[in-house]
């Protein structure tokens, strides 16, 4: 059986935004065109970000799925990693402030930025 990468950013029983992958089966469909079980989404977003952007420290909202459809995105954690998604693809992000919990930019979040020649584009699928 196929399987497809999800890539998550979420936060941690610590309080902290980390990275894991998880498989999920492609169970319907052909063999020629296998698919996941259907996943709910509420709406989605289209971002432009210019060739030097960088946020400010941050969880996301709500969970959602960002798709890189132009340029490169780093995702920084605040143990010092990093990660770069590039045109094509994508992570699902879960990284939501702790109930409860006031959000600390010295302990709570991650950051993106732009990196490369081009200007980052991404898709925001809301779940």
């Amino acid at each position: 059986m196929s399987t497809f990468t999800q890539v998550e950013l979420f936060t941690d029983h610590d309080g902290r935004a980390k990275f894991r992958e998880h498989e999920i089966i492609l169970s319907e469909g052909t063999s020629q065109s296998m698919l996941s079980a259907v996943m709910p989404a509420t709406g989605c977003q289209l971002r432009h970000s210019p060739i030097g952007f960088r946020s400010a420290w941050h969880c996301s909202p709500k969970a959602q799925w960002v798709f890189i459809l132009g340029g490169q995105m780093e995702i920084g954690l605040q143990d010092g990693s990093s990660r770069i998604f590039n045109a094509g693809q994508h992570f699902y992000s879960a990284d939501t402030l702790p109930e409860g919990a006031e959000f600390d930019a010295t302990a709570h979040g991650h950051w993106s930025r732009q990196v490369g020649d081009d200007p980052l584009v991404t898709l925001f699928v809301k779940v």
